[in-house]
């Protein structure tokens, strides 16, 4: 257990956000804010602090990153199988689906079963937004495409 005051651990928290000493005790309360937040990162308590809090962020990056490429790539398989289940539905099938891209599951009046999931564009927004996923992973095909149209181009006006 850290010998951390609240104050103290606020600013460990905000340096983590904001990565400035300054910003960091300012929000976290202190007076003079440049001068006691560079004292502060002085402290070898406080950067442990920082270095743990930046651990645990990192990891809940993964986290995210992973859920958005769970969303954007993931089977709808069992999502299918779901549909098909009859009524008396086998809840250990149930347990051993993944379901993790439905977003909403009804059963209007009329019969059946509505599945909405989520929408995978907005997650590969996500990931790109992330740096996980690059914008311009067509751009090379795009580039080929182009010189091709170009070459045949060249190709008919020399023809005529």
């Amino acid at each position: 257990m850290s010998k951390l005051n609240a104050k103290e651990r606020l600013f460990c928290g905000y340096y983590v956000i904001t990565g400035n000493s300054k910003d960091a005790a300012a929000k976290a309360g202190y007076k003079h804010p440049e001068a006691d937040g560079l004292k502060l990162l002085c402290r070898d308590i406080i950067i442990n602090e920082i270095n743990q809090l930046k651990v645990m962020q990192s990891q809940i990056d993964d986290k995210i990153v992973t859920g958005y490429e769970r969303l954007a790539f993931g089977s709808v398989a069992d999502a299918i199988r779901l549909m098909f289940l009859s009524d008396e539905m086998d809840l250990d099938k149930l347990d051993a689906m993944d379901l993790f891209n439905i977003a909403e599951i009804k059963r209007p009046k009329s019969g059946g079963i509505e599945i909405k999931f989520f929408d995978r564009q907005k997650a590969l927004d996500k990931l790109c937004e992330q740096g996980k996923i690059s914008d311009s992973r067509g751009q090379p095909f795009y580039d080929a495409i182009k010189i091709g149209a170009k070459n045949l181009k060249t190709n008919a006006d020399d023809a005529e």
